[in-house]
Order: structure tokens, then sequence, then C-alpha cells
């Protein structure tokens, strides 16, 4: 069980960083500050936990009202999750609206979890606040402590079980990437809806005087440590899916400029003036450099389009030499002055439009001039 927790804590953590990294670059993005929010009070809550489990004092206060914040916060999950979905399908007018009539059962919640606790005799607060860890033992049949316990629970399970209604009925229409993502969340949505339904059932039979099977509790506990972590995968997903796209076409773009070092070397020693950009780069730069990767992909290629464009009446027409050494002798006719008529030839012209197979054919050209260089 520590495996899965430590699995939980791994991936909330990491779920926080990328929502948080989506969030500078969208702070206006209402759904994403819901569940960036969400993730952060997940985040809070398992830290919570993890010391208030042991009947440790945190944050100056007794382990009881530790456990009531880490309370709060997890019912403010399940309020976010719905506000997601509120300003996901409405317009903004209307999310407000809804979220503030959703704001009622969460302060409802909150309200009765906190006089449960201000009520709790102080004989069984800190026996209280490590009830979750204690496989049965402690104060589970007295009223404030079953109350406090059993509110969350209720509240959580309304607000994941709204969530995933409405995650099922979204997924039909959504984008591929999104209905991906949609499914996994969905199916975390129901681990942890059906998690919460076990340790509903376990407040009431204990708050009955009765005990719970340990089978079934731990059926739940997998449950919504699984959940958790099939949630934040699929509440992910779309964004690793756009990331990873965005990647490949970095990396495609990085290979296809240093393959075009080559054309766009002889070029530039001929028309230096063609250059886009006045100031020298650094062959470490243009080796080793991270940054800016696509802005320098589209000046090189549109560098090397120009240079053919003002060599090509002094390549001669295609005769079956190779377009390598046709151009090279262009170049060197260019350099040596010789009287050509001004109009413009085609060049290593693409098969198809767009920049990308210009690119290509500029790439074919350019390594059959690094072989016969």
């Amino acid at each position: 069980m520590t495996a899965l927790q430590v699995f939980q804590g791994m991936a909330t953590y990491a779920a926080l960083a990328l929502m948080l990294y989506l969030l500078v670059r969208a702070p206006r993005n209402a759904p994403l500050r819901a569940v960036t929010i969400l993730v952060a009070c997940w985040a809070c809550s398992f830290a919570l936990d993890a010391v208030v489990a042991h009947g440790i004092p945190a944050l100056g206060v007794e382990p009881i009202m530790t456990r009531l914040l880490e309370h709060v916060l997890q019912a403010v999950a399940g309020y976010c999750l719905i506000a997601f979905y509120l300003f996901s399908a409405l317009e903004v007018p209307a999310a407000r609206r809804q979220a503030i009539r959703q704001a009622v059962p969460l302060g409802a919640a909150v309200v009765i979890m906190t006089v449960a606790t201000a009520l709790m005799p102080p004989e069984i607060r800190d026996a209280a606040a490590v009830l979750p860890s204690s496989k049965g033992a402690g104060p589970v049949a007295a009223p404030t402590v079953a109350v406090l316990y059993l509110t969350v629970n209720v509240y959580m399970f309304y607000a994941f079980a709204t969530a995933l209604l409405w995650t099922r009925r979204y997924a039909r229409g959504a984008e591929p990437r999104l209905r991906r993502g949609l499914a996994l969340t969905s199916v975390g949505l129901v681990g942890i809806v059906v998690a919460l339904a076990v340790f509903i059932a376990a407040n009431l039979v204990r708050w009955a005087g009765g005990a719970m099977p340990m089978p079934i509790v731990t059926v739940g506990i997998v449950a919504v440590l699984c959940g958790i972590v099939m949630f934040l995968v699929g509440v992910a997903y779309p964004a690793v899916g756009m990331r990873t796209a965005a990647l490949r076409v970095w990396w495609q773009h990085r290979g296809v400029y240093q393959r075009l070092g080559p054309l766009w070397t002889v070029l530039n020693q001929e028309f230096p003036e063609d250059a886009l950009n006045r100031v020298p780069g650094s062959r470490f730069r243009d080796t080793f450099g991270l940054t800016g990767v696509h802005r320098r992909y589209y000046r090189r290629v549109i560098e090397c389009r120009d240079g053919l464009v003002r060599v090509s009446p002094y390549v001669e027409p295609d005769t079956g030499r190779p377009l390598a050494e046709r151009l090279r002798a262009g170049l060197a006719a260019h350099a040596a002055g010789v009287a050509v008529p001004n109009r413009a030839r085609p060049v290593a012209m693409p098969s198809a439009d767009g920049l990308d197979a210009d690119a290509h054919e500029l790439v074919v050209l350019s390594e059959a001039l690094r072989t016969r260089t």
C-alpha cells in the first residue's frame, strides 16, 4: 500500500508541475485554472495526510485540525472538478452562476466538518485524526468523528459521480486526442467513485458500531489510489500529446536546419547580402542550440531558396549532370562575372505545395553537395 501511495504522490506532483506550466502560458483559461487548483489541493492534502497519519502536529495546530484542513482541501478539489466542466461547457456568465450554486453544497460540507471538529471531545481528538490508518480501531462510533469523515466522502462522491457522467457525455463529441484523455479520466473517476462508495458504507457501518470487512476496505483504498493516478494521466494526456507532437516537429526542424548547412554555406558565401540575420551566428549555437529552432529553420529555408533563385540563371538546364555539379558550376560562373540572361529558372522545385516539401528538395540538394565536397 505504501508503494501505491508513493506512486500516487509522484504522479500528483508531476501533474501539478505540468498544470502550473500550462497555466503560466494561459493564465486566463478558466477550466485550466480549475484543474490546476484541483491538483494543487490533492498535492497539499497528500502531504498533510502523510504527516497527520502518524499523529504529528503540522502547521502549528493539533492533528485533528490538520485532518480538517485536509478534508476541506479534498472537498475544494471536488468542487474545482465541477467548475472545470461548467467553464468548459457553458458561456462564462452561465458558468459563473452555476458555479455559485454549486458552491452552496461545498460551503455546507465545510461548515458541517468544521462544527463536528469543534464539538469533538478533547480525549478523542488525536485518535480521530489518525483514524484512517488505525485499521478499525479508535473512536469510530463517536458521532462527531463519523460526521467529519462521512461528510467529506459524501460530498466528494457527489462531485466525482457528477463529473463521471459529464465526462462520458462530453467524450462522445471530442476530437481524438481529447477523447482518449477523457476515456482515461473516466476510468480514474470510476475508481474514485467506487472507492468513495466503499468509504461511505464503511463510515456508516462503523458509526453503527459494526466493522467493515478489511478486504472490502482494502479494495476501496487501492481503487482510490489507482483512480487518482489514472485521472491525472487522463487530465495530462491531451497536453502531453500536444507537447510530444510539438517536440517531434522541433526535432524535425532542427535536423533539417543542420542538413541544409552545406547548401546554405555555398550560397551564403556567394550571396551574403541575402542573409536575413545580419549578425553571424556561432557554429556552437548552430550545432547545440535548443532555442529559436523554428525561426532558424524558416530563415534557412528562405535564404536557401533566395540564393537558388539568384544563381539559377547561371545553372545550366538539366543535361544529365547531377544538379549539385551544375549548381557549383553556376556559382563559379557567377563569381567569375559571366554574362547570362537575367531570367530565373526553376531549381530543385518541390513536387508538392508547402514549406516542408520545399525544405525536402533543398535537403536532397544539400546532401548531394556534402557528398561531392
